[in-house]
């Protein structure tokens, strides 16, 4: 298995190079476990349930800036089916000033924090994650680029995530800001 290299801040090449960011040190590549939509690359930790995750979506023009991470973030929770009762919450939205980023031609970025109640496979066990959701939008590419970072915080016992160890070297929220901010464009061809 690959791991993202050595350094804590080294960038792993994504999306065959087009682009890079630094991933955490250790992160699995899901795509050598299981298949992966082209457009996105997934990593997951080796010992606790967490995951980080870059997809390319749709440019969403009928949404305005500050509403695109909540739309994105809605639309994940829809798919994950944390509709119901408390299925998920969304407690802050941040605009990312742009110096802070490497990815220069994003005409904006934003960091969403939530939570959602979901469930693994189809379980009847339900997860408590926190949900730490980056956006940078890219209309002149029509793209939106997500990051999400799935960091559990209750984990069911009767869930198939109950054997993780969460106390391994878990990932931390300023590892999901790093991989935001060192995302750099190096073959716009990616976007067709």
């Amino acid at each position: 298995m690959q791991t993202a290299g050595d350094s804590a801040d080294q960038a792993r090449p994504l999306f065959g190079g087009a682009l890079s960011a630094v991933v955490p040190p250790g992160a699995l590549d899901v795509s050598e476990l299981r298949d992966i939509p082209d457009n996105q690359e997934v990593f997951a930790h080796r010992h606790t349930d967490q995951s980080l995750i870059v997809e390319l979506l749709e440019y969403q023009a009928q949404v305005s800036d500050q509403e695109a991470a909540r739309y994105h973030f809605e639309d994940i929770a829809g798919s994950n089916k944390a509709l119901g009762p408390g299925g998920f919450q969304v407690a802050a939205v941040v605009e990312v000033p742009k110096p802070e980023l490497s990815l220069s031609e994003c005409s904006c970025a934003w960091v969403l924090t939530g939570s959602q109640q979901v469930s693994k496979f189809n379980e009847e066990a339900t997860n408590g994650v926190a949900v730490g959701l980056g956006l940078l939008r890219l209309p002149q590419f029509s793209t939106d680029l997500l990051v999400t970072f799935n960091d559990p915080q209750r984990i069911d016992p009767d869930s198939s995530s109950a054997s993780a160890d969460t106390r391994r070297e878990p990932w931390t929220v300023q590892d999901f800001q790093r991989l935001v901010q060192t995302l750099t464009l190096h073959d716009p061809g990616l976007f067709g």
